[in-house]
């Protein structure tokens, strides 16, 4: 870090790992907002270094910085203050921000798997190193959503976290419901547009969303990072008629990421989820993403905005690289925490709940017999299992070779307890097939 003589300005030089959509995105916004950049941080930033694994084809003689192939050389460069990792995935990228933290460089990362599921061993290097690793950009691109949770709720006891935090899956799901298009279809289409990956099977199957809702129950309940305790569930067994049938109920079905705490525990789930219509959350629609935050002093408070994308996650990169450089001249001990507690070791005492402890309403079809007795058959078996029955309705106009969709919706019960009789009705000799059974959320 060069310091000022004079009127010189202080200067923070940069490396970047990785110059993909996002590491270009980086570059526009530092050269496009220097001037209110400075302005804000009190420093000129300038971008060093960039690693990239394949030069060619690009005119690196036009570019303002150094062009390497080896991305360990970004890492260990002395004459580089601050690291900027968006090389994604597990490995190299955890060596890589190793290496830059026993280098003495502060880490600023977009890589939501690495920290979900290494996260509490970088961290504890960092603090051992006295550096700072930070991952705003992890979470709902241009969302500040990191910042809301550790910073602008930190005067409230967090109860519950609830985030359309995966645009592939919203986008999916909204082509569903305005247009009755099967899965399978909108996938295709999905993939021709950009919107999802050759292989989706992150994002339809949960699992980024859950490197994500790992990141957010952490931060809301200072717990430590739990990705395998996250129980998860994709949208890929929905139907057109899951749909239709919840919005006749009156709700949308919303892939979403939800953490919630409870007296014993947290819950850390996710999984297809009917919300009412009229919830906010339920009105974010096509690939953008939203995080809806319930404190017990504010209440609900709801957080939307785009979740990929090369300005908006270039955005959140740059945000925590101007935050990590107003702290450059303080202690280790004075600035804040990855997850905005003061003792990091007192992050331990609530647990991470099994799915058999979860709590949930439910939406249950089921395919059976059209006649008598059946319906009487079903509510005992609720009965019997201490669950309420919300509402029944009968599908007649999808009646087929005399079986009939029935659909139910519940009270809150305790997932074991669905267990049991979800088992118990597939047993029934009416019943023709598997029960279909999605959780239901009125989070307003």
């Amino acid at each position: 870090m060069n310091q000022p003589t004079g009127n010189t300005v202080k200067s923070v030089a940069i490396g970047i790992i990785g110059y993909g959509t996002v590491g270009q995105g980086v570059v526009e916004v530092l050269q496009k907002n220097a001037r209110e950049i400075e302005r804000r941080c009190g420093y000129h930033l300038q971008v060093k270094s960039v690693a990239r694994r394949d030069w060619s084809g690009t005119d690196t003689s036009a570019l303002p910085f150094t062009c390497v192939t080896d991305p360990f050389a970004v890492a260990g460069d002395p004459a580089v203050d601050i690291v900027i990792e968006l090389a994604g995935g597990e490995h190299p990228a955890r060596e890589l921000i190793e290496t830059a933290l026993k280098n003495g460089k502060h880490v600023i990362t977009a890589n939501k798997a690495l920290i979900a599921k290494h996260g509490e061993a970088l961290f504890a290097l960092a603090r051992e190193k006295g550096r700072e690793l930070t991952f705003e950009a992890a979470v709902a691109g241009g969302i500040p959503v990191i910042k809301v949770l550790r910073e602008g709720m930190s005067a409230n006891e967090v109860k519950r976290v609830a985030g359309i935090i995966n645009g592939t899956s919203n986008y999916i799901l909204t082509e569903m419901a305005q247009k009755g298009r099967d899965f399978a279809d909108v996938l295709k289409e999905a993939q021709a547009l950009g919107y999802a990956e050759a292989d989706p099977s992150f994002d339809i199957n949960g699992t980024d969303a859950a490197h994500k809702i790992t990141i957010l129950a952490s931060i809301a309940f200072g717990i430590p990072l739990q990705f395998d305790s996250v129980y998860i569930e994709g949208i890929d067994a929905l139907t057109p008629e899951d749909i239709q049938d919840a919005a006749e109920l009156g709700y949308s079905i919303k892939h979403l990421g939800l953490a919630v705490r409870r007296d014993n525990g947290v819950e850390i789930r996710v999984h297809p989820t009917l919300v009412p219509q009229n919830a906010l959350i339920a009105s974010v629609n096509g690939v953008m993403n939203a995080v809806q935050v319930q404190g017990n002093a504010v209440g609900n408070s709801l957080y939307y905005g785009p979740g990929a994308g090369k300005l908006p996650t270039a955005s959140a990169v740059v945000a925590d690289l101007i935050d990590v450089v107003r702290e450059l001249n303080l202690k280790g001990e004075d600035r804040l925490t990855e997850f905005g507690y003061s003792e990091v070791h007192d992050r331990s005492s609530l647990p991470v709940l099994p799915a058999e402890a979860f709590h949930s309403a439910y939406y249950l079809r089921l395919t059976v017999a059209d006649r008598a007795g059946v319906l009487a058959d079903i509510t005992r078996i609720l009965a019997d299992n201490s669950i309420s029955i919300n509402s029944v309705s009968q599908k007649n106009h999808r009646k087929n070779n005399g079986h009939i969709p029935l659909v139910l919706l519940t009270e809150v019960v305790n997932e074991a307890q669905m267990n049991r009789a979800c088992e118990q009705l597939a047993a029934l000799p009416a019943v023709s097939g598997a029960v279909k059974r999605i959780r239901v959320e009125n989070i307003e």
